[in-house]
């Protein structure tokens, strides 16, 4: 069972809240997230690398809510960011700049700008097109942008294709010997680029631990080299994420250790400090979906549990076919079955579950989608005129409305005006 989620009796709760009650007070669909979890799960990174000087930056996309944002600060984390608007929710908690990394493969000319205002750390550097926009733009302000330039060592993270990031057919990173180049022109044509790191992250949900140690002689190697084509140390080696967790029963999450034992020496030999951009694993197990049952269907090949949520609120399972745990927030000793769950869009590929052995549910139950705290409400729609809905953080045993649910006004909001004038 994920931490902080158990069974009060019958009952489904987290860190001892009821989530029927959380439904009855919030409706659904719903998301529950426990700050407890998130604590629990940046510390045993923290403990893993204890014997380095790290930034543990909390990827932003995995979970951007303000209030997660805010649990994160709170432990002193930093900050991966991928856009300008995730840049602006790390300025509205008050996470200052010199704790923020900004990655990404397409930054704007004003996204980079900001980013200079805010004083970021560094940027990861995706591209030789991309370098050359961040030297012009520093160069126009008569400043020097801190960069890592990201590399793409081509290694298989044994991942969904879609999350999947170090092998050449990715659009991210530079391929070793184009990053060695871009390395040098950094000291010749690149004048307004202060290289200080290498960065590389090879993909997301990585549970094999023989992996991190083959990305790391790729990393220190390379970083080598380069100090030696520019003969100006590095500052940092930024290893990205990519931890994996137990979505489904039978899996354990990543273990830390082979890496830090591979990782460690190399960083006293190199004298850098070390940048980590875990997501899911701090978040992913914090949280899950609360929908309540809407109909019980019987069809000709199989059974339809139809819920109140839908890829609209969760679209791992359409986008990745990613599996997720779905427990009943009530347990009961119903007949067990096969069935499909799914949620109210029009699109055959609107599903939580597929052919999933269990309970079958009654019309009102409440079910919870587990593990959702990661890529869930972040990735949500409006798709069918839905509203998203509402989050809320359980922090110290008591529940804080971390975002209300939307309206149709609020969807409205944006065009009604226009709309009006024409």
């Amino acid at each position: 069972m994920t931490l902080g989620f158990d069974y009060i009796g019958d009952a489904l709760a987290v860190d001892g809240v009821s989530l029927a009650d959380l439904a009855g007070e919030y409706g659904t669909p719903l998301y529950v997230y426990s700050a407890e979890v998130m604590r629990h799960n940046y510390r045993r990174i923290e403990r893993a690398f204890a014997g380095a000087d790290v930034m543990i930056a909390y990827s932003v996309k995995s979970n951007s809510n303000l209030a997660v944002l805010k649990v994160l600060k709170d432990l002193g984390a930093g900050f991966d960011i991928v856009s300008g608007g995730e840049l602006i929710r790390t300025q509205r908690v008050g996470i200052p700049g010199e704790r923020v990394i900004f990655a990404g493969v397409g930054k704007t000319e004003k996204e980079i700008s900001d980013a200079l205002d805010a004083g970021v750390s560094e940027f990861n550097v995706e591209s030789e097109a991309e370098a050359e926009r961040i030297n012009a733009v520093a160069a126009a302000r008569g400043e020097r942008a801190p960069v890592a330039i990201r590399i793409n060592p081509n290694i298989d993270a044994k991942t969904h294709k879609y999350i999947t990031t170090g092998k050449r057919e990715n659009k991210f990173g530079i391929s070793m010997g184009r990053a060695l180049e871009l390395a040098g022109r950094t000291r010749t044509d690149l004048p307004n680029l202060d290289l200080i790191g290498i960065h590389c992250h090879i993909g997301s949900q990585i549970l094999d631990s023989s992996i991190h140690p083959r990305v790391v002689e790729a990393v220190v190697d390379f970083a080598r080299k380069v100090m030696d084509k520019t003969g100006q140390p590095l500052k940092t080696l930024n290893f990205g994420g990519g931890f994996g967790i137990a979505y489904e029963k039978g899996q354990t999450p990543l273990d830390l250790q082979p890496f830090a034992d591979a990782l460690l020496p190399r960083l006293a030999e190199l004298k850098v400090k070390l940048l980590l951009e875990p997501g899911r694993s701090i978040a992913g197990p914090a949280g899950v979906l609360l929908t309540r049952v809407e109909y019980i269907k019987k069809g000709e090949e199989r059974t339809f549990a139809i819920v109140d949520a839908a890829m609209t609120e969760l679209l791992r399972p359409t986008l990745y076919e990613a599996h997720h745990e779905i427990l009943p927030v009530h347990r009961n000793d119903r007949e067990t079955g096969r069935m499909d769950v799914v949620g109210p869009v029009c699109e055959t590929g609107d599903f939580l579950a597929l052919d999933r052995e269990g309970a079958i549910p009654h019309q009102g139950d409440l079910l919870a989608v587990m593990d959702a705290g990661a890529y869930g409400f972040v990735m949500s729609s409006t798709y069918n005129a839905r509203p998203r809905p509402a989050e809320i953080l359980i922090d110290g045993g008591k529940a804080l409305l971390a975002r209300r649910r939307e309206t149709h006004e609020d969807l409205l909001r944006a065009e009604d005006e226009v709309f009006a004038a024409n």
